[in-house]
């Protein structure tokens, strides 16, 4: 007689948290080649022009989604969904690190070759300030947005705000401190990424996850069964 061996019922994740993960996972991984590009944004009066690092377009919408994650299927759906974007961050970076050992090919190009070492390699502090940057402020930012909450959803522009801008403020704190203290003055830097995130944060967050909740549910919305 053969035994059996009686296997849980697989656990139906929802489109949407799958959906979110994935996007989540590709921002975690690209934000740090946008970083190698400095973008001017908008000049604000007695401060001048502020520039940033295009990093933080893509880790703006890390921070949209874990929020929007949180809003849907609560903060510890939000926290696991920051701890594991550490997989794909930590992963990546070590493959850099083993990618730009490896010989490169004799045929290729050797200005080819100079811009992609330049574009990948990284100090070992840069790559630590983001690390611990985007741990500390992507899981302050799920628990104050969750903290915030009320009843109904209510008031999900004020809440996205509040704790993106708090968070912002924080993470540009710990990276640049992190990456840069004692190499060259930072004040004049930090002060700039700061009111440039925490702008950003501001006005861009409320729609933005307004949106992407709106997709989330759509997206587990139930759909009309088609008869056969």
């Amino acid at each position: 007689m053969t035994e059996t061996t009686s296997r849980p019922a697989p656990t139906a994740i929802p489109l949407s948290l799958f959906a979110f993960a994935v996007f989540y996972g590709g921002m975690v991984c690209i934000a740090g080649v946008f970083a190698n590009k400095q973008v001017e944004l908008f000049p604000l009066p007695g401060v001048g022009t502020l520039a940033v690092e295009a990093g933080i377009f893509a880790f703006l919408m890390l921070v949209v989604t874990s929020s929007a994650v949180t809003e849907m299927f609560g903060a510890t759906a939000g926290r696991r969904m920051v701890l594991f974007g550490f997989v794909p961050l930590i992963i990546s970076s070590l493959l850099t690190v083993i990618i730009l050992a490896l010989p490169a090919a004799p045929e290729m190009d050797g200005e080819r070759l100079s811009a992609f070492n330049l574009l990948l390699s990284s100090t070992p502090r840069i790559w630590l300030g983001g690390i611990l940057a985007y741990g500390i402020s992507t899981l302050l930012n799920v628990w104050l947005f969750d903290k915030l909450r009320r009843p109904g959803g209510r008031l999900l522009w004020l809440r996205s705000s509040v704790a993106g801008m708090i968070s912002q403020a924080l993470d540009t704190l710990i990276f640049v401190s992190v990456a840069f203290y004692g190499v060259f003055p930072i004040a004049n830097l930090m002060i700039g990424q700061m009111l440039a995130k925490v702008v950003l944060s501001a006005v861009l967050f409320p729609p933005l996850i307004y949106a992407m909740v709106a997709i989330g549910r759509r997206l587990d919305a139930p759909r009309p069964e088609v008869a056969a």
